[in-house]
């Protein structure tokens, strides 16, 4: 029998929780609510979640404060941030810090509660996939442990925030296949939704700072122009290519 999926919700307003909460209930879910910033970070701290529907403006410790704690704990855990600031700055700034998506407020009930199964789903899925290729890459000088999810370029580790680790893991395991940027948001984000494109552009401008030896220059993760992105198996070949 499949265990219930437990679901943390920090949010200050009673009237919204209590809506998450009964929808969340009724698909199936478990829920704990916590009202404030201090509860929502010690429920964090404390429990084993499934998924966190974090408000960003709370009394105490604010969202975007716990979603950063929340990316330097060792278990993953995925991140939903809803709030009234819907501008695109708050949205990239509450992907950049690590939320896996980003609701502005009012939004639909419906939609909050699919969010949340797709992540939930891509996690899961995200798991077993790790279980059955645990085994060490190796592309070129990369390599790259899925499951102490380690990566290592010519024997220097690097400093990965986890959707990097798994944007990099994604395209290791496919080398040479074009993916484009909706492609990635399903693949890696595990949704695809119009708007979101750029943080898929922002964080592969990020990784390329951390693999490649010059990330105006990149020969591993390259661009194909108009159709997307892809991994090269042998990045001393690209060079070659290029010089």
């Amino acid at each position: 029998m499949e265990r219930t999926r437990q679901i943390l919700i920090v949010e200050d307003d009673p009237h919204i929780a209590e809506l998450l909460r009964m929808h969340l209930r009724d698909d199936g879910f478990a829920v704990t609510h916590a009202a404030d910033g201090d509860a929502g970070l010690r429920e964090l701290q404390g429990g084993t979640w499934d998924a966190v529907v974090l408000d960003v403006m709370l009394p105490g410790v604010d969202g975007l404060e716990i979603c950063r704690r929340a990316r330097a704990m060792p278990r993953y855990t995925p991140i939903i941030i809803i709030s009234a600031r819907s501008s695109e700055v708050h949205r990239i700034l509450g992907l950049e810090l690590g939320a896996d998506d980003y609701l502005a407020k009012p939004f639909s009930m419906l939609e909050l509660v699919a969010r949340v199964r797709a992540l939930v789903r891509r996690t899961d899925a995200l798991v077993r996939l790790a279980g059955a290729a645990a085994g060490r890459i190796e592309l070129g000088d990369l390599s790259i442990d899925p499951l102490g999810r380690v990566a290592q370029v010519g024997g220097r580790a690097l400093d990965l925030t986890p959707r990097e680790f798994d944007l990099l893991l994604f395209f290791a395991r496919h080398p040479g296949r074009v993916f484009s940027r909706l492609d990635l948001l399903n693949e890696v984000w595990g949704y695809q939704h119009d708007g979101y494109e750029h943080t898929v552009n922002t964080h592969i401008n990020r990784l390329r700072t951390k693999v490649e030896a010059n990330a105006a220059e990149p020969r591993r993760i390259l661009t194909v122009w108009g159709r997307g992105y892809k991994m090269t198996a042998d990045p001393a070949a690209t060079q070659a290519e290029a010089g």
